[in-house]
């Protein structure tokens, strides 16, 4: 079914706009770039553990050493997350500063130019100009008149 001749354009906007968050936020998981995570390198130390021999353990040493690598990457792990969330909202912050402001947006090979009506969205914002959203980083110029541009 065609939902675009039931639904209005602010809400055709609105769905298309939680699309793209949608389709962003799932993009933004785990990758399969052949990279260990922290919860690979903590599967093989406990496949480590679970298959020595007993009659020579693994020593303290070398166990101390993983465990401290284990820590490292876990809170490299949680920084980062921290710097994402952070670059979130610093993004929604300056989005919000285009609110009433002329701007240029790139939209595929084509620019696209209007005034800012609405900002949503939290990790990616987006703006609304003429009721279609488009992504906050693809904004090329901001300007506070139209003739501007």
């Amino acid at each position: 079914m065609d939902f675009t001749s039931v639904l209005t354009n602010s809400e055709q906007a609105r769905v298309n706009m939680q699309n793209d968050t949608f389709n962003k936020a799932l993009s933004g998981g785990k990758v399969n770039d052949n990279t260990l995570d922290k919860d690979d390198f903590l599967k093989i130390l406990i496949t480590q553990l679970s298959y020595q021999d007993p009659t020579a353990p693994m020593e303290d040493k070398e166990f101390i050493s993983q465990m401290a690598q284990f820590s490292s990457l876990e809170q490299m792990t949680n920084m980062s997350k921290g710097f994402n969330e952070l670059s979130g909202i610093l993004g929604k912050g300056n989005a919000l500063g285009l609110l009433g402001k002329w701007v240029e947006v790139i939209d595929g090979d084509k620019m696209i130019s209007g005034k800012v009506e609405e900002v949503s969205g939290r990790d990616f914002p987006q703006i609304l100009i003429d009721g279609k959203y488009y992504d906050y980083n693809n904004v090329e110029k901001v300007s506070e008149q139209e003739a501007a541009l």
